[in-house]
């Protein structure tokens, strides 16, 4: 039965991704990049929700709290990155726009990419080493300016359920160039949607968000270790099964 969701799933998402892109194309020249964005994030809140109508996955959003509360408030969101469904969900949950900084690959990706390339985020050639670095501290000064907070997978890539990948530390590189504080999050997804799973499973997605931490007068490398200890500490609690009892 499972599977059959997870087929059922897919292919809402695929229906729907065609028009949805073609009338976030279509509207660019005439609406605001604000329009554009919200546009986006309906379509990735109907996947989120079609998720948990279609297969069962539910989620649950902790810390809250810990949330700038100012309308321009900066943050630089480092989130565990375990499976596709949070680079859908964190949009779909949070209060302000958010901006990902992503692989320009990702724009050749017929629909999806073309939508994604509408929106005002922060697309980079990692060839590009210290240029392409430069390039997401330019842009992202700009949109933390405007109120839209940074959002990145520190891990760069998705990671199997209880293991942790290398964190790299351009977010908090990030952070100390533009002063804006780091919110580190850990989600529990691939108890349900497991990295490069074609079939997922009903159940429920934890969301942890951290304390704000800081950026100014701090060091990337100790400012990002501090980070990873939040997050894998934290993700140890939510999910305890995934982890053998030496490592918890």
């Amino acid at each position: 039965m499972s599977a059959i969701r997870s087929l059922l799933h897919l292919l809402f998402m695929a229906v729907t991704v065609i028009p949805w892109s073609l009338a976030v194309v279509l509207a660019r020249p005439f609406a605001s990049k604000t329009t554009i964005y919200w546009m986006c994030q309906r379509w990735l809140k109907l996947s989120v929700d079609s998720a948990r109508w279609i297969i069962g996955i539910r989620y649950q959003v902790l810390g809250r709290e810990n949330l700038p509360q100012g309308s321009s408030d900066p943050a630089v969101l480092l989130v565990k990155h375990q499976s596709t469904w949070e680079t859908f969900a964190m949009p779909a949950i949070m209060p302000h726009p958010l901006a990902y900084v992503f692989k320009k690959e990702l724009l050749r990706v017929p629909f999806f990419g073309w939508a994604i390339g509408s929106m005002d985020m922060i697309h980079i050639d990692r060839a590009d080493g210290a240029r392409a670095f430069a390039k997401m501290v330019q842009q992202g000064k700009r949109l933390l300016d405007q109120g839209t907070w940074v959002i990145m997978f520190p891990e760069g890539t998705r990671i199997e359920r209880g293991q942790t990948g290398t964190y790299k530390s351009g977010g908090t590189r990030l952070a100390i160039k533009t002063g804006a504080p780091v919110i580190p999050v850990a989600v529990t997804s691939a108890k349900c949607w497991p990295r490069k799973a074609l079939f997922k499973k009903p159940g429920q997605v934890e969301i942890s968000i951290g304390p704000q931490i800081p950026s100014v007068g701090r060091q990337h490398d100790e400012l990002m270790a501090e980070v990873q200890a939040w997050i894998e500490t934290e993700m140890r609690r939510l999910d305890p099964d995934a982890y053998p009892p030496a490592a918890r």
